[in-house]
């Protein structure tokens, strides 16, 4: 029996089996997440500090910072930004 993915890439595993925006953006999320919460370590805020700042509520600062909760707007990531003195970047590659 031939294995029809020897010598493929693992994006390209993914691709055939229309896992790879779902993976991606799972992925984007994580890191997302992460930088929020090394830069709130940084600046010393905790989460209701950071929801005061960006004008939202704790419950909706979570689910920013849920990895695996990968709805988040551009907006939310843009006050998230401003709130913590940074500029939110984002580029196609």
């Amino acid at each position: 029996m031939k294995n029809k993915h020897l010598g493929s890439s693992f994006d390209d595993f993914l691709e055939e089996e229309g896992l790879r925006a779902e993976t991606e953006a799972a992925a984007i999320k994580r890191v997302i997440a992460y930088r929020i919460e090394m830069e709130m370590k940084r600046a010393n805020l905790s989460k209701s500090a950071l929801a005061e700042k960006m004008h939202t509520s704790r419950s909706a600062l979570d689910r920013l910072l849920d990895p695996s909760n990968v709805s988040v707007t551009l907006q939310t990531l843009e006050r998230a930004a401003l709130a913590l003195g940074k500029n939110l970047k984002i580029e196609l590659a």
